[in-house]
């Protein structure tokens, strides 16, 4: 299964031209030195956004906060099964990400 995500969140990745996936073990995007999207040992997906925004996507998409290594990753959604159903929306949610991490003052 985690092979599967890997692969899903390579496709996902690869349609936002203005970064990249990272890591070996521990798969994530990062920008402006700020991580924004994470694949856990699960294969759960979880995208970064400020905290009105993931109060809103948490209402939206009935999702709930995104846990990786047993942690909850504050900031971070789970993306759910039903959500990767519309891959477009996804590459959305990954650029609108990125826009916010760019926003913050660089680390």
């Amino acid at each position: 299964m985690w092979e599967e995500q890997l692969k899903l969140f390579d496709e996902l990745v690869s349609k936002c031209p203005r970064f990249e996936r990272k890591g070996k073990k521990m798969i994530y995007t990062s920008a402006n030195g700020y991580m924004f999207a994470l694949l856990n040992k699960d294969g759960e997906i979880g995208i970064r956004f400020s905290k009105e925004v993931q109060k809103k996507y948490l209402e939206k998409y009935q999702t709930s906060l995104y846990k990786s290594y047993n942690s909850i990753m504050h900031g971070y959604i789970l993306i759910t099964n039903e959500m990767l159903q519309d891959k477009e929306n996804v590459v959305h949610l990954l650029n609108e990400s990125y826009d916010y991490v760019m926003s913050l003052e660089p680390k």
